[in-house]
């Protein structure tokens, strides 16, 4: 129940070049400005885009190396899309039934399986209404419910709270917090929030340009960002410069005394809000 990536994806002028392992138990959270190709990337691992070169290993068995490819259907993968994508002339029993069905699963033993996925999520007694019948935040557990029904190896989630209002993100972040933290397999998370990234996830993946410029655990992010667009999320300032004596020569002008008088040479320099005073005097 794990993902390696060792591939490339070409789209027009766009180029995605990833090297990634996800090991079983683990929550990676995808980050990265628009255009990153961080959907790019969910798309490739859920099998609606093919590499353009390389190799995916899912529970270690290749689904796509360039020539040889396994359809989405064939996938051991639950998505969960940014719109839900729920089917509107289905019930919700329906929907949640679908990839059983699609699977070749009988009608009564799939409709018992999603029901029971809809109980876990809470939203079981919504079982005979319409999608059009229900609010947003009911709607993303019926998606994460279908997705979860068929007991897949790698859960995908798309931007799984930016649809919703604030009180409705709060409660479905933490109900994803329990999910994610029983899903026996791996999971990839694609947000542009991150406070998804900090509650949700074990590890931060961050993708600018189509590469990955920093992967590590949440804390290590916001302890020691790579690039300005990572600073930036994590609510700090980077600035680069020289050091030498516990003296910052800031590129483009100014100087700052810093704490770490050891540092020599090209350094980069977090400065965190809170570390910040105004003084009339000095």
């Amino acid at each position: 129940m794990s993902i390696r990536i060792d591939g490339s994806v070409q789209r027009g002028e766009f180029l995605l070049s990833v090297d990634l392992s996800i090991p079983t138990g683990q929550t990676v959270a995808v980050l990265g400005p628009n255009g990153s190709g961080k959907s790019t990337l969910l798309r490739t691992l859920a099998g609606l885009q093919p590499l353009s070169a390389g190799r995916l290993e899912i529970d270690g068995t290749v689904v796509d190396d360039g020539s040889a490819f396994t359809p989405a259907q064939d996938r051991a993968c639950g998505v969960v899309f940014q719109d839900y994508a729920l089917f509107p002339h289905l019930t919700v029993l329906e929907n949640a039934a679908f990839g059983l069905r699609a699977r070749g699963r009988r009608r009564r033993a799939a409709q018992e399986q999603a029901h029971s996925a809809l109980a876990r999520m809470h939203v079981d007694d919504l079982a005979q209404r319409r999608p059009s019948q229900i609010s947003g935040g009911q709607a993303q557990r019926v998606a994460l419910a279908r997705a979860l029904a068929p007991q897949p190896s790698v859960l995908l989630l798309d931007e799984p709270t930016s649809a919703l209002d604030v009180d409705a993100r709060d409660a479905v972040r933490a109900e994803l917090d329990g999910v994610l933290a029983d899903f026996p397999g791996c999971s990839v998370l694609v947000t542009h929030d991150p406070l998804d990234a900090m509650v949700l996830a074990d590890r931060v993946v961050v993708l600018e340009a189509g590469r990955i410029v920093q992967d590590g655990a949440p804390a290590e992010l916001a302890e020691q960002p790579a690039t300005d667009y990572v600073a930036a999320l994590m609510g700090v300032t980077l600035l680069r410069g020289t050091a030498n004596s516990g003296l910052l020569r800031i590129d483009g002008g100014g100087e700052l005394r810093i704490a770490d008088a050891s540092a020599q040479g090209r350094v980069l320099c977090v400065v965190r809000p809170e570390s910040v005073t105004v003084h009339r005097h000095r």
